[in-house]
């Protein structure tokens, strides 16, 4: 999946699966909404790119993803502090 299929993806994904402020997703939902976020994320989109389009927290994605099988969660990313003597 190259940069612009996820870019689709997400746009696909704010459409159909635009989450309501406090409603609790049943079980087929989260399976459904996991099964259209992990190919996302394993081609390069972000977690935050993905709770916009979906407007769940960003703590809920975060948990669907490490919770699904098969996905590897990465770093945190950024730049590392130089060890200082």
């Amino acid at each position: 999946m190259n940069h612009d299929e996820v870019r689709l993806g997400l746009k696909r994904l704010a459409q159909e699966f635009r989450h309501k402020k406090h409603h609790r997703m049943s079980p087929k939902e989260r399976a459904a909404l996991a099964g259209e976020v992990a190919p996302l994320y394993t081609a390069g989109a972000t977690i935050r790119e993905l709770s916009a389009a979906t407007a769940c927290s960003f703590g809920s994605i975060h948990r669907l993803l490490s919770t699904t099988e098969g996905v590897v969660m990465r770093g945190r990313g950024g730049t590392r502090r130089r060890d200082r003597r």
